[in-house]
């Protein structure tokens, strides 16, 4: 059987390779500007506080996706899907912070590593955080020269991309965007464009200093973001590789909000997606739903690369593309925090399921000491949170279905389960769900193993909540 294997990916990659042989000249560069924990709060996505004018430009000349929506709410599960074009369910790879990391069945390749098949230079600079064991050198072009930066652009070094000129490439470019100047401070460290006064403060949040500033400080990451943008954009010009080159904009997730990342409204999954480049239509705008996968597939295709079978993204461009009548999102284990949802969005429907009732919505995490839910903990506290915001403290009574009209209710806080009008809705998203887990044998649906949670425990010290540890505890009693 291995043999087999080893014999389908070498004859893959001779058909692709010599595709590029004679395709190379034509086809185009593929980059992408991969932004952590930040928002769509941009002005081409209709935010008047926005101050974004490089963003905004290429949404001018490309194409501008309205309802991008990433597979999970947070870092390396996503990252994880985008990379290997998959679900992160599919293989494994669905728990933020994986102890015992993955190995990917040797006929799956990531799409780094289909583009170098191909004949691509490829790198990332440099954020990973992937879930799955892959040798770096496979991914990445080992001989390419290494910027000066590391983790994320730091805003200054971008001399590294002349040497790209004349050669077919896939890249990354990982921008901090909500991380820029730290999660846990109640302040930005530097005076924010975007004034606390100016915001608006939804009602799943309490309306004070701290969370007025967090959102404003929100504003002032994402305007930092776009300048860098605009630094990389100058610097494919200068060195002529803007012309062959299509780019991505997107970003891994929501913003570093409480409700928004590692949570699956449209608060944590929707994000800003924005292609732009050689063939691409310019100023358009599509309405249909787009899943963060269909990234991987979409690079592939435009660059001519054969898309293999196991990739279940959908090519956004494809001649007989058909609009995807719903997105999954997915949230399981974020570091200590033992949880399991799942959610359809439809075009005008979010529909979600809690399948882990017994604790609390803002569980024990790693988040502890953000300004944001240090703030909520002191006022839940003292019972000074309205009883919507109180309920995401509960320990018990956690809704198991959540439906919510995005038309009425764009900020999802009206559970329409119990409401009869829309019953027919509701069983048509629970039937959505049920086929896509047991179709795509969604393997959130098999419980951590006992190793596993014990690399997460003893990463952690013993200091977690969930039950899923309690035979640890119980040892060292």
């Amino acid at each position: 059987m291995f043999r087999f294997i080893e014999m389908k990916r070498l004859l893959f990659s001779f058909a692709v390779l010599l595709a590029s042989v004679v395709q190379a000249d034509e086809r185009p560069n593929i980059l992408w500007l991969y932004v952590d924990d930040m928002s769509d709060w941009l002005g081409c996505y209709g935010y008047e506080l926005a101050e974004t004018p490089h963003i905004d430009q290429l949404a001018k000349q490309g194409v501008r996706f309205e309802k991008a929506f990433m597979p999970s709410p947070v870092c390396s599960t996503t990252r994880s899907a985008l990379i290997t074009g998959t679900m992160q369910t599919s293989f494994g790879l669905h728990h933020h912070r994986t102890m015992i990391k993955e190995v990917l069945p040797n006929e799956v390749l990531t799409v780094p590593e289909l583009f170098r098949q191909a004949g691509y230079v490829t790198f990332n600079e440099e954020k990973e955080d992937y879930n799955f064991l892959r040798d770096r050198d496979l991914l990445y072009s080992p001989d390419f020269q290494r910027p000066k930066f590391r983790g994320h652009f730091n805003g200054k070094d971008l001399d590294w991309l002349k040497q790209l000129q004349g050669k077919p490439f896939f890249g990354q470019i990982q921008l901090k965007g909500g991380k820029t100047g730290g999660e846990t401070g109640q302040k930005f460290p530097t005076e924010s464009r975007v004034k606390a006064e100016q915001v608006t403060v939804p009602p799943f949040y309490p309306d004070n200093e701290v969370f007025r500033n967090a959102i404003a400080r929100h504003y002032e990451q994402v305007a930092i973001t776009d300048t860098e943008v605009g630094q990389i954009i100058n610097a494919l010009k200068e060195y002529d590789l803007l012309d062959n080159t299509i780019l991505f904009f997107f970003t891994d997730h929501g913003s570093p909000l409480p409700r928004a990342k590692q949570f699956l409204y449209d608060d944590g999954l929707k994000v800003p997606l924005i292609v732009t480049g050689k063939n691409i239509p310019k100023g358009a705008v599509r309405e249909d739903l787009v899943n963060g996968i269909d990234i991987s597939a979409t690079s592939l295709a435009l660059a001519g690369v054969q898309i293999p079978d196991y990739l279940e993204g959908k090519d956004l461009f494809a001649t007989d593309y058909e609009p995807q009548q719903f997105v999954i999102g997915a949230r399981d284990r974020c570091g200590i925090a033992v949880d399991r949802i799942r959610s359809v969005r439809s075009d005008n429907f979010r529909y979600i399921r809690n399948f882990l009732t017994d604790r609390a919505f803002y569980q024990p995490q790693y988040r502890d000491k953000h300004a944001t839910i240090v703030n909520l903990r002191k006022l839940y506290k003292n019972s000074e949170l309205t009883p919507l915001q109180a309920g995401y403290h509960h320990e018990a009574g956690r809704a198991a279905e959540e439906l919510y009209d995005l038309a009425s209710d764009p900020d999802q806080i009206n559970n329409l389960v119990n409401d009869p009008k829309f019953e027919s809705e509701l069983e048509a998203h629970r039937k959505i769900l049920a086929e896509w887990m047991a179709n795509t044998k969604d393997k959130g649906q098999v419980a951590a193993s006992r190793e596993e949670l014990k690399a997460v425990y003893d990463h952690a010290k013993g200091k977690v909540a969930s039950p899923e540890f309690d035979f640890l505890k119980a040892k060292e009693q």
